[in-house]
């Protein structure tokens, strides 16, 4: 693409060596400039900064945090003024680029981040927060590198075993009401996440069918249930693999347009990294307002 493109680096990896290969290497072709981070607001301020003086395209280069951080920012923009986004993936999980199809090779991401094709994708709102890939509240907003693998994969396929039930049943739940599209219910929430893109915690698939272009958000939930119902979960967990609309006694996987939240106390609830605490939370779909370089047949489009 013409002009220069402007890399917005997490000041915590500006050291590494691989990072200042893959941006020496890409000055070899392309004016490369690049922004270090050094303190809170500085993302924010370097997109302002960018869209003032004319670059037309950004690199968040950092892990999910930072591309929420980047996403964030422009969102505070007119839509004409936000500059195209690529991913340069620095963090431990990646979880967003992972599921993007993002090269994990430092040299090819930042080669696609300048040369690749944009596409508009939508933004998912929870309150006044914006974030792109994933919302978890309840007992997943508090899961641990300690916590067992069976219940970071609480959505995700086969993992889950009878270990990892019995640990979920001993979290209090959040007794609440949830309002999908206006149709309201009564649950009583032991973990759940409101899904823009796919996956979260380090390749756990929460919402394997959901695209990021479709105006659409994907929840998935689990609902409090006793030792005897282990089972009946068991089977519900395997039956929404290969679903977008999935409700069972316990477990449900629904696609909205927008979903609220209303609990009795305080939800932990973790925005791709930002952790936030709310009673009364609304999750919305802002579509296509972000222009993202991916790769060719990217699975997170619908096309």
């Amino acid at each position: 693409m013409a002009g220069a493109v402007r890399v917005l680096l997490n000041g915590k990896k500006a050291g590494l060596e691989e990072v200042r290969a893959a941006i020496d290497t890409g000055r070899e072709q392309w004016p490369v400039e690049v922004r270090v981070t050094y303190e809170s607001g500085d993302i924010e301020r370097f997109v302002k900064e960018a869209s003032e003086q004319g670059v037309r395209r950004i690199v968040a280069a950092g892990g999910d945090g930072t591309l929420n951080e980047a996403v964030s920012a422009m969102m505070l923009l007119d839509k004409d003024k936000r500059p195209e986004l690529g991913i340069m993936p620095l963090g431990t999980a990646n979880d967003f680029a992972v599921s993007a199809g993002i090269p994990e090779n430092l040299t090819q991401a930042l080669n696609l981040a300048i040369t690749g094709e944009s596409h508009w994708v939508d933004v998912a709102k929870a309150n006044q927060h914006f974030y792109i890939n994933v919302a978890s509240g309840g007992f997943g907003a508090q899961v641990t590198s300690s916590t067992p693998t069976a219940l970071k994969n609480f959505l995700g396929g086969g993992a889950y075993t009878l270990t990892g039930l019995l640990q979920a049943i001993n979290f209090t739940p959040f007794p609440g009401v949830v309002e999908i599209d206006g149709a309201k219910e009564d649950i009583n929430v032991i973990v759940a996440a409101v899904c823009n893109g796919r996956q979260a915690g380090g390749g756990q698939q929460l919402a394997p069918g959901a695209v990021i272009d479709d105006g659409l958000l994907d929840l998935v939930a689990i609902s409090e249930f006793t030792p005897q119902a282990i089972s009946e979960v068991l089977s519900e967990l395997l039956e929404i693999q290969d679903s977008t609309q999935a409700t069972g006694n316990f477990v449900k996987r629904i696609q909205a347009k927008s979903i609220r939240w209303r609990v009795d106390d305080p939800m932990p609830i973790n925005l791709d990294g930002e952790p936030i605490s709310a009673k009364d939370i609304e999750f919305s779909v802002v579509g296509k307002q972000i222009a993202l370089v991916l790769p060719n047949q990217c699975p997170l489009l619908s096309s």
